[in-house]
């Protein structure tokens, strides 16, 4: 995995001010992720695999960045591939009237307690409330991004105005069928079919229908978690498995 005490630090970590960090997202990967082996699944080969991985997270970048552009007040140029997207996230910034603090968009922090850092893509005022804003572009919000929001939470404890709250905003677009309500995800130069779920079993009229396809629809969806305690413990035993994990890299740096 890695070839070079400089290949490990730089992928897994930040050098700050001459100190060395494990980053939040690397340490959260040691947690296993059913989705992402259910996606490779998929697949007819790890190959495609991690073809159709890259060019999502490409195209989620695409998404991410001209949302933190739009977020500080600048008018980037659209990609028509996401406009969709793009167009949604901008009626629910109206609606929710969301502030950012843009010296906190993609901002680098420390928990030097603990020893790890992180870059958070922005703390907001939301609803009256002060908190941390995390963007993902993915299909659904999963409960790992609860551990790396309380990482960034318990890291900005010592700011003078200590954040109350984080959220997950979802940006993502898709089909809706007409017919059935099914969803159709094009992403990463495959499509994928959700089919309506309810009480258990997939809608039977959904299993056998001729899907009429809407035009391209943005999705929002926003998730605030304003418990964050127990999610930063579980990402602290997360931490020490990382170091277990990587314990011969890390003794090189000093770090264990």
């Amino acid at each position: 995995m890695y070839y070079s005490l400089e290949h490990f630090k730089g992928l897994a970590g930040y050098d700050i001010n001459g100190v060395w960090y494990p980053r939040v997202t690397k340490i959260v990967e040691i947690k296993a992720k059913p989705q992402l082996y259910k996606f490779y699944a998929e697949m007819s080969n790890f190959n495609e695999g991690e073809a159709v991985k890259k060019q999502s997270a490409d195209e989620g970048t695409k998404i991410h960045e001209t949302v933190e552009q739009i977020l500080i007040g600048k008018t980037p140029e659209i990609d028509l591939k996401i406009k969709p997207a793009i167009d949604s996230f901008r009626q629910f910034l109206e609606q929710k009237r969301i502030q950012v603090d843009p010296a906190y968009v993609e901002k680098r922090i420390a928990n030097d307690e603990e020893r790890y850092a992180g870059t958070i893509d922005s703390l907001a005022v939301i609803d009256g409330k002060f908190g941390v804003l995390d963007i993902k572009t993915s299909q659904a919000i999963y409960k790992d991004y609860d551990l790396q929001t309380a990482a960034y939470l318990a890291a900005l404890q010592k700011n003078v105005q200590r954040p109350q709250t984080r959220w997950i905003l979802r940006i993502d677009q898709a089909k809706v069928c007409l017919k059935c309500g099914a969803i159709l995800r094009e992403k990463g130069g495959r499509q994928k079919i959700k089919l309506p779920y309810h009480n258990g079993a997939y809608d039977k009229q959904a299993l056998t229908c001729q899907h009429e396809w809407s035009s391209t629809q943005g999705q929002i969806e926003l998730k605030e978690s304003p418990y964050w305690q127990k999610d930063y413990q579980a990402f602290l035993g997360a931490k020490k498995l990382w170091e277990w994990e990587n314990e011969y890299w890390l003794k090189q740096i000093g770090y264990l």
